[in-house]
């Protein structure tokens, strides 16, 4: 992959992933930790990466977090097809499969995990692929 093709595929889950969180009524502060921005990403950055004008750092654990997010709005528009507010409006509801506590806060009090948590209660087949139900690969089958 070319560099002009890697820095627009960045540029465009970097709107994306922006677009989610705003959806989410997420501040600044907030947006930093659940995607593990590097220290050296200020806050003011995020207005730049808003506009398209910035994208996020090809950090690993940057992207990974960014997909994340992506499929939990995606299980979510699947989840609520009629009603795109919904999304918004779970993530900072409180969940009995959760204890009580919101989705949100899982994802701020488990970083990687509580993302993963989440995603697997919205999207079953994630949470499906994690138990190792995975049908055998015809490589791997006997």
């Amino acid at each position: 992959m070319s560099n002009d093709t890697q820095q627009k595929a960045l540029s465009d889950i970097t709107r994306a992933v922006m677009q989610v969180l705003d959806n989410w009524r997420l501040d600044t502060d907030t947006m930093r930790q659940i995607l593990a921005m590097p220290e050296e990403v200020r806050a003011r950055a995020f207005s730049k990466f808003r506009e398209g004008t910035a994208a996020f750092p090809s950090d690993p654990q940057v992207l990974r977090r960014c997909e994340y997010v992506l499929r939990i709005a995606d299980a979510l528009r699947t989840a609520y097809p009629r009603n795109p507010r919904m999304s918004s409006r779970w993530i900072h509801q409180r969940q009995k499969r959760f204890g009580g506590r919101t989705p949100i806060s899982m994802i701020l009090e488990g970083g990687e995990t509580g993302l993963a948590v989440v995603l697997g209660e919205v999207d079953c087949t994630f949470a499906w692929d994690c138990t190792g139900s995975r049908p055998a690969t015809a490589a791997g089958s006997k």
